[in-house]
C-alpha cells in the first residue's frame, strides 16, 4: 500500500470517527486533535503570510504612503459616523475579538459601530533619534524581527509574539527588563490618534501632555490609536543568564528583590513553582559567548522554558547560559508560557518537539475562535488567566494570598519600575516605586475556588496595597471600586474636553465582566 493511501485512510476514519461522535464532542474532549490537525498548520500559514507581507512593505517602503492612507479613511467613518449615527451608539474599533491574545471576546463589538482599521506596518526606524514609528496592529514578533536584523531592540519587548504595540499601549506591557525601564507605556514618547470628532493630534510629553499620560490603560476610550513612537536601544547578540533555584518563600522575595534592584542586571526573572520553591533569573545583555554554554532555546526541538528552567531547581543548583537575544524575548511564546501543556499534554515530549515543535504554537486567536460555548464556560469557572501589578514590599504576603485563593502554579513574577505620573497608574507617592507583576494562569488547585468570589478576593487585597490589576483579564470589580484601584482624575477630565462621552464607553464598560463573554 503506498504511503499515500494509507494517510488517506487514516484521515478518512478519522472523519468518520468526528462525524460519530460530533464536532462538539472532539473540540471538548480531544481538543488536542483538532489543535494538531487542524489549528498548528493554519497557525503556520498565518505567520508565514504576515512576516512576507510585512517585510515586502518595509523593503518597499511604502508603509508611510499606505499610512496616510488609513488615517484618512478612519478620520472619515469617524466623521460619517458623527453625522449618521451620533449619540446613538458607540464607537470601537472593527477588529474582531477573537483576534486579540486576551481570553476574553467582548460582547460590545457586536452593538457598537465597528470602525475599520488595518494597521499593522513598521512606518520608519529612526536610529538617530533612537526611535521606531509603528502602526498599532504591529506585534512583538515583527517588531523584534525587524530591529534585531539591524541591531536594535526595543527596551522592554513583552514576551509573547502576538501581543500588538495597541494593546500594549492602551492596556499594558512589561518585560523582565522593566525593573530598569518601566511598563511599556514608559518607552513610548508619542501617541498619533484619531479623536471623536474625526480630528488628528499627536501628543507627547512636550504636545497634549495630558492626553499622552492619560492614553494607556484607556481601552481605547479616549480616541483610536494610528501610530506609536517608541524608544529604541542598541541590541548586543546573547543574554548571558543566571539560573538561581531557591528555597523558602522568605527567600525567595530577598533574594528576588535584590536582584531586582540590581540595576546591573538587565533582566531579571522569578518562576515560583510552589509556595517555597523557584528559580530567580538574572541576565545582562553581551556580545561574546563562551561556546559550551550556549542554549539556543528558540530552536523547535528544545524543552519549553519553563521546563527547561525547572531542571535546575530538581537538580538543586544555579547555572550560568548565553542564549540568543531574540529567542531570549520570546522564550515563553512557544509553550504560552505554561498554558500550552492544558491544550497539547504532551506537547513538551521529545519525540512531539523534534516532529511537530517547529508549528508550535498554535494562534491564541485560533483557539479562540475555535473553543465553542463549552469550552468558553469551562475556562471561566475552572481556570485562571490574571496578572496583578504589587509593590515589591507586599511580595510576599502577595503570593501567600495566591496560593490561598487560587493554588496556581508555577507563577510568574516579574519585577518593574513605577514611575511617577498623571495617568491612572502610578505609585502613591511622588517617587518611582519597584513593584512586580504576579502572573497566574493555569488550574486553580484549592477545593474552593470559585471563579467571581476567588477573584474579588484577590482584587480587594490587590487594591489595599495600591496595586493594579491588568485589564486584559476578567475584571469582577464593580464601578466604584474599580476607580478606587485607578486614578480616573485625568481620564475623566479628557474625557469630557474631547467629547468622549457620546463617543466612546468608559473603559469600565470595556473591560468589566458583563461587558465580556
Amino acid at each position: 500500500m503506498s504511503p499515500l493511501l494509507y494517510l488517506g485512510g487514516l484521515v478518512l476514519v478519522f472523519l468518520l470517527w468526528i462525524k460519530a461522535k460530533g464536532l462538539d464532542y472532539v473540540i471538548v474532549h480531544q481538543r488536542w486533535i483538532f489543535v494538531c490537525l487542524f489549528l498548528l498548520p493554519l497557525s503556520v500559514i498565518f505567520d508565514v503570510y504576515y512576516y512576507v507581507r510585512a517585510w515586502l512593505i518595509f523593503k518597499m517602503c511604502s508603509a508611510p504612503k499606505l499610512h496616510d492612507q488609513r488615517v484618512r479613511n478612519i478620520q472619515r467613518q469617524v466623521r460619517e459616523w458623527r453625522k449618521k449615527e451620533g449619540k446613538k451608539n458607540y464607537m470601537c474599533t472593527g477588529r474582531p475579538g477573537w483576534l486579540t491574545v486576551s481570553l476574553r471576546v467582548g460582547k460590545y463589538k457586536k452593538t457598537h459601530k465597528n470602525i475599520m482599521i488595518n494597521m499593522m506596518d513598521i512606518l520608519e526606524v529612526d536610529t538617530k533619534r533612537q526611535v521606531v514609528r509603528v502602526e498599532p496592529l504591529a506585534n512583538m514578533g515583527q517588531v523584534t524581527a525587524l530591529l534585531s536584523s539591524i541591531g536594535w531592540t526595543l527596551p522592554v519587548v513583552p514576551e509573547l509574539d502576538d501581543l500588538t504595540v495597541g494593546g500594549l499601549v492602551m492596556g499594558t506591557g512589561i518585560e523582565s527588563s522593566s525593573h530598569i525601564y518601566g511598563l511599556f507605556q514608559h518607552i513610548c514618547v508619542a501617541f498619533e490618534l484619531v479623536l471623536a470628532d474625526g480630528s488628528f493630534v499627536r501628543c507627547s510629553e512636550e504636545e497634549n501632555s495630558d492626553l499622552f499620560h492619560a492614553v494607556p490603560w484607556s481601552c481605547g476610550t479616549l480616541g483610536f490609536l494610528v501610530a506609536a513612537e517608541i524608544k529604541i536601544v542598541p541590541a548586543k547578540q546573547w543574554v548571558k543568564l543566571h539560573y538561581e533555584p531557591v528555597i523558602g518563600l522568605e527567600n525567595i522575595c530577598k533574594r528576588f528583590t535584590e536582584e531586582s534592584e540590581n540595576k546591573q542586571n538587565t533582566f531579571v526573572e522569578g518562576l515560583q513553582y510552589s509556595l517555597d520553591t523557584a528559580v530567580i533569573m538574572s541576565g545582562t545583555m553581551t556580545d561574546h559567548a563562551e561556546p559550551d554554554k550556549i542554549n539556543r532555546i528558540g530552536l523547535h526541538f528544545k524543552p519549553w522554558f519553563f521546563k527547561h528552567v525547572e531542571g535546575y531547581l530538581k537538580r538543586g543548583k544555579g547555572g550560568v547560559e548565553y542564549i540568543p537575544l531574540r529567542q531570549y524575548y520570546h522564550r515563553h511564546t512557544r509553550s504560552i508560557f505554561w498554558e500550552l501543556q492544558d491544550i497539547i499534554p504532551f506537547g513538551n515530549n521529545p519525540i512531539f518537539r523534534w516532529l511537530f515543535g517547529w508549528m508550535v504554537p498554535p494562534k491564541i486567536s485560533l483557539l479562540k475562535l475555535t473553543q465553542g460555548e463549552t469550552i468558553r464556560r469551562l475556562y471561566e469557572q475552572h481556570h485562571v488567566v490574571q496578572d496583578m501589578l504589587v509593590p515589591m514590599k507586599s511580595l510576599q504576603e502577595a503570593i501567600t494570598r495566591f496560593h490561598q485563593d487560587i493554588n496556581v502554579y508555577p507563577l510568574w513574577l516579574c519585577p518593574f519600575l513605577l514611575l511617577p505620573g498623571r495617568g491612572m497608574v502610578h505609585p502613591k507617592g511622588e517617587e518611582e516605586e519597584l513593584y512586580v507583576d504576579i502572573g497566574a494562569y493555569g488550574e486553580p488547585k484549592v477545593k474552593h475556588f470559585e471563579a467571581k468570589t476567588s477573584t474579588r478576593q484577590l482584587e480587594k487585597f490587590v487594591r489595599d496595597v495600591h496595586g493594579f490589576q491588568m485589564l486584559y483579564a476578567d475584571v469582577y470589580m464593580d464601578r466604584e471600586e474599580f476607580w478606587d484601584m485607578f486614578d480616573g482624575r485625568l481620564y475623566h477630565k479628557l474625557r469630557d474636553e474631547l467629547g468622549c462621552k457620546d463617543a466612546f464607553p468608559e473603559n469600565y464598560d470595556k473591560i468589566c465582566k458583563s461587558a465580556r463573554h
